[in-house]
């Protein structure tokens, strides 16, 4: 019987999206099914851990004959949510928000991106991937006629704190979080994916400096 969503280990949530994009490459190259064991080989994982976490949601293999790539592929995008194209809003149009809008595909990561705001005169009022960039001061009224359920936040730390607490009194409930502020901390109840490039970086520096890998992910229970 599958888990409530609740229940299920945040590893295994992690995990989704990889499959979800694993399989859709298998479906770019035509095809239509694939045993645990192979999908393990392409993907670095063991055929049991692969059935212990699909396994977390109804399973969706026959005995057999494997998995439908197209229906696990579909049944992941559904239990992740996808197709609901979540209403999101961009806070900051600099590089790093520049570049967020013109090369990551967010409907076909489950949001519509919206809006986008910015407070540097030469940036507002011109489109960035068809969006246009609109004045910080109109936030505020964009977000109480749109409803936005979700920010994307290119800002400087000095200035997350302001933004991300008026954007949660205006119906913000989740944050993809760049600022390098701890949203988590100072805002629990609010839904935050940090986003820390630097430290991803410095963590492969010491990984090369003492020749080693990644720690592996705890054994779900």
């Amino acid at each position: 019987m599958p888990k409530s969503s609740k229940d299920v280990s945040v590893w295994v949530i992690r995990r989704l999206p990889r499959y979800y994009r694993f399989l859709n490459e298998l479906l770019r190259n035509g095809i239509c099914r694939i045993s645990s064991r192979e999908l393990s080989q392409k993907m670095g994982l063991t055929a049991s851990q692969i059935r212990q976490d699909l396994n977390c949601f109804g399973g969706f293999g026959q005995q057999g004959y494997g998995y439908n790539v197209e229906l696990l592929h579909n049944e992941i995008g559904n239990i992740l949510g996808l197709n609901k194209k979540i209403p999101i809003v961009l806070i900051g149009a600099g590089n790093l928000g520049r570049a967020l809008t013109i090369h990551m595909d967010f409907d076909y990561r489950g949001f519509n991106l919206i809006g986008i705001f910015d407070v540097n005169p030469a940036i507002i009022g011109t489109e960035i991937g068809g969006v246009k960039v609109s004045d910080m001061s109109e936030l505020e009224a964009f977000c109480k006629k749109e409803h936005p359920q979700a920010a994307i936040l290119c800002i400087p730390k000095a200035a997350a704190h302001d933004v991300a607490e008026n954007l949660i009194s205006w119906g913000v409930k989740g944050f993809w979080n760049f600022s390098h502020y701890d949203l988590s901390f100072h805002f629990p109840d609010v839904i935050t994916e940090n986003v820390h490039l630097g430290d991803s970086l410095m963590t492969l520096c010491f990984m090369i400096n003492n020749d080693t890998s990644s720690d592996p992910e705890p054994k779900d229970e």
